[in-house]
């Protein structure tokens, strides 16, 4: 029996691409929204998710690198808001 590298198979250190609903999110966020009630429209039924997991997802992928190799422009602009909630509070 072979040992495998200590970062699994060959390959394995690449990480996986952002899945589908990720990029779904990020898109959620690139678009200008007239109003709260349209963007939470949009989470439940384009996304099938509730407002509240929408938001830990949303917070969990600005942490990602791999989400700010898809989009450097979104990602960096809702780290700067997280920034500046977090230092008002």
């Amino acid at each position: 029996m072979t040992a495998l590298p200590p970062n699994g198979p060959a390959g394995a250190d690449e990480p996986a691409p952002l899945s589908d609903r990720d990029r779904a999110v990020l898109a959620v966020e690139r678009r200008a929204w007239t109003g709260p009630g349209a963007k939470e429209r949009a989470i439940r039924e384009g996304l099938g998710l509730s407002p509240t997991r929408y938001y830990q997802l949303l917070n969990a992928l600005l942490d990602d690198r791999r989400a700010l190799e898809e989009d450097p422009v979104t990602v960096n602009r809702l780290r700067r808001v997280r920034e500046a909630r977090r230092g008002r509070r």
